[in-house]
């Protein structure tokens, strides 16, 4: 199934049942940091605490009512759980036994089954396709899914339609469907649009696949769950290679310094990977400097050892 903008747009209208339009704003001082206008799309304010939602919904719509069996370290079970409990369908998550215990208890609160096990997402995953064999649930998988990407993709729809004459958006890849829907929904609407997107330097997979072209798996040593993804995932990546305009990778202190940021310049609370396209930008200020910048702000679900940091910085 190949994506195209029409997709996004039938997705848009299942979103908007349930979810009004995120707000984008930028911060002046913010903008005098980064030396670029940045517009930050606060998908930190979902019901969830994250973009994943908007995915979640459009898949369970998709699916009529049947049970699904997944795996997340946290915001794509949140989207599924909530997609799940609005439809009144079964829901079953699996997370990595070390998963934040205040994500599982969300995802459990929205009625959802949670299965913890196993030390890395790899592992969840592996456990998730032995249950979906064993009940029939439909295995969906965070990454080589097209609904979910037609559902994220609406982000970029509100983005594009709001700012039709942006330089670029930067977008954070953990599985790559956020950035996958922003090639599909600007290459449509805005071709000189350029869109980036980043990832932790500890945890490359998805970064080292799309600048070899084939399928990778690394270590996965970043402590930003949501970008904590030791694989590529097939179909995301063959949206990445056909257009996204370039893949930046940022360290872990990097985006902490952008953590921080954010809640003292924007009065944004930013999980790890909801940071990391305004780490992308104050890294390589000559590559946005004076332009108008999308940062994706992907989500708010902030652990306690990340607000920790927020205060109290380690020292180097």
């Amino acid at each position: 199934m190949e994506l195209t903008i029409e997709d996004v747009r039938a997705a848009s209208e299942i979103v908007r049942r349930h979810l009004p339009p995120t707000p984008m704003w930028s911060y002046p001082v913010l903008d005098a940091t980064a030396g670029a206008t940045v517009l930050v799309k606060h998908e930190n304010t979902q019901p969830t605490g994250a973009f994943k939602v908007r995915g979640g919904l459009v898949l369970i719509a998709a699916l009529g009512g049947r049970p699904t069996v997944t795996y997340s370290t946290g915001n794509h079970a949140q989207s599924m759980a909530y997609a799940s409990h609005i439809a009144g369908a079964a829901c079953t998550v699996v997370m990595p036994a070390g998963a934040h215990p205040a994500k599982a208890a969300a995802v459990a609160a929205w009625g959802a089954e949670v299965i913890l096990t196993g030390a890395t997402l790899a592992d969840a995953e592996a456990h998730a396709t032995e249950v979906a064999a064993s009940t029939g649930a439909q295995l969906v998988s965070p990454g080589d899914t097209p609904s979910l990407i037609a559902g994220v993709g609406t982000l970029y729809l509100e983005i594009l339609e709001a700012r039709p004459d942006l330089d670029a958006i930067v977008v954070p890849v953990g599985s790559g469907s956020g950035a996958a829907a922003a090639t599909i929904v600007s290459r449509a609407l805005s071709p000189d649009c350029a869109v980036l997107g980043v990832q932790s330097a500890a945890s490359p997979a998805a970064h080292d696949a799309w600048r070899a072209g084939t399928p990778a798996t690394r270590p996965s040593r970043t402590r930003v769950e949501g970008l904590a993804t030791g694989r590529s995932f097939d179909l995301t990546q063959r949206y990445l290679r056909a257009s996204l305009t370039d893949f930046l990778l940022v360290t872990d202190e990097q985006i902490a310094d952008a953590q921080r940021l954010l809640a003292t310049r924007a009065h944004t609370l930013a999980e790890g990977a909801g940071a990391a396209p305004l780490a992308a930008v104050l890294t390589h200020p000559d590559r946005f400097a004076g332009k108008e910048v999308a940062v994706v702000c992907t989500g708010g679900n902030a652990s306690a050892g990340e607000l920790a940091l927020l205060s109290h910085p380690p020292t180097r």
